[in-house]
């Protein structure tokens, strides 16, 4: 084996392209007929879309999972640990199993040159052919036509809701990022296309392929019932009444098209409404509008959103929270390629303190890169070179009135979990 430890091979694998992201599927198919891991699991469900993909492998893998279904699943990025993309029966492989399978991929490879997220997708679906899973969800990375998880055929695709993000890598209209996504299609299988208006692009995809489609409030929805949090959904045939387990109000519309996805496998009256309902109990999700149990002082939440969808769905979620006469600080870092002053200019109107972030990481924007980039939207409070000086701040300024929210990347997330980690027993 070339290296005995996790860390070592991530490492070495970030050496090994030159580029951190290269789209294109001739060379990770290559090495994946090698490897003879073409048919992973007894169905395999790809998600793809902008917002929304990884609560909806959650929801998928809880409820299948519950039902008495073995499951797999594959996402990115992770938030702590590199284990998080692949999960068999939820719950996160060994350091070992990831090593035997970057082994695998290694001897598979003949000298080509794979990305770090190429080496990291062929491992999944090494492990998860290994374990043939009743289902396996797949997470697409990047767009779709071209991203990894695209050399293997889906059974049931997923598109969850389309906007504009990777502009760079994708187009700069959401009709170009709708038609990357779509190539994740294939004739003939059902679709679900969790999108109030979704590009033209996409659907004319779901026509030419002739695929069955399920369409968010055309041929589904999910409304409130009443005052106790519960939801009714209606559409193929069936109805229900559910609860939605991950917070915020963003996921009343994922939660919506995972049973619309659960509609297209299984003859949910046969289930009953009752079981389908029960089988979402005890989904989790770290870092989607997450509120940590902590003893600060004041209530600290975290959530992973980074783009202007996603900043749209955070605005709502916290004028539910927000408290008079207590402030609203977010604690902001960003990444370069991302539209922070969009961001920004979503939440600008609720939150009372800008606290930005300084991200030492790959196309990470420092605190005085990011001020220059949002300062024409808000008045700037602070600025912190990392999160531990941050956090101290807080524990010495905040009340038990105020709210910190943290956000705004995967890494501004991460780094303040991991400052959180050494001052206080969090459990992530």
């Amino acid at each position: 084996m070339r290296f005995h430890t996790l860390d070592e091979w991530l490492d070495w694998q970030l050496t090994l392209h030159d580029k951190s992201i290269e789209l294109g599927l001739e060379r990770v198919a290559t090495v994946a007929a090698e490897l003879e891991i073409e048919s992973i699991a007894g169905k395999v469900i790809t998600v793809a879309g902008t917002n929304g993909k990884g609560s909806t492998v959650a929801c998928y893998e809880n409820w299948l999972h519950r039902a008495g279904y073995s499951v797999a699943s594959y996402t990115s990025p992770h938030l702590l640990h590199y284990n998080e993309r692949i999960k068999l029966n939820t719950r996160s492989v060994s350091d070992d199993l990831i090593c035997k399978a970057f082994e695998a991929i290694d001897t598979a490879r003949r000298g080509i040159a794979l990305t770090y997220f190429e080496f990291g997708t062929l491992a999944a679906l090494w492990i998860i052919n290994r374990h043939q899973p009743d289902y396996a969800m797949l997470e697409v990375g990047l767009g779709g036509r071209l991203d990894a998880v695209n050399i293997i055929d889906a059974d049931m695709v997923h598109l969850t809701s389309i906007g504009m993000d990777h502009q760079s890598w994708l187009g700069d209209t959401r009709e170009k990022i709708g038609y990357e996504k779509a190539g994740v299609l294939r004739a003939g299988i059902p679709v679900v296309c969790n999108d109030r208006q979704p590009p033209r692009s996409v659907l004319d995809e779901i026509k030419r392929l002739d695929c069955r489609c399920l369409q968010y409030q055309r041929d589904f929805d999910l409304q409130v019932t009443n005052h106790d949090g519960s939801y009714e959904w209606r559409g193929n045939g069936f109805n229900c009444t559910v609860t939605p387990p991950l917070p915020g109000v963003h996921q009343i519309q994922n939660l919506a098209g995972v049973i619309a996805g659960l509609s297209l496998l299984f003859p949910l009256q046969q289930i009953g409404a009752k079981a389908v309902a029960q089988y979402f109990a005890g989904t989790e999700l770290p870092g989607r509008f997450q509120r940590l149990d902590t003893d600060f002082g004041f209530d600290t939440y975290v959530d992973v959103g980074h783009n202007h969808d996603a900043a749209i769905a955070l605005a709502k979620n916290l004028e539910l929270v927000k408290r008079v006469p207590g402030k609203l600080v977010i604690l902001f870092g960003m990444l370069e390629d991302k539209e922070s002053a969009k961001f920004v200019a979503e939440l600008k109107d609720i939150v009372d303190e800008w606290w930005l972030l300084s991200l030492d990481c790959d196309r990470g924007l420092d605190a005085d890169r990011l001020a220059e980039r949002i300062g024409s939207e808000v008045s700037l409070v602070r600025k912190f070179a990392n999160s531990e000086s941050a956090l101290d701040h807080a524990l010495s300024s905040l009340s038990n009135q105020d709210i910190m929210m943290v956000t705004g990347s995967f890494v501004t997330v991460e780094i303040f979990l991991q400052a959180i980690s050494k001052v206080h027993a969090i459990q992530i």
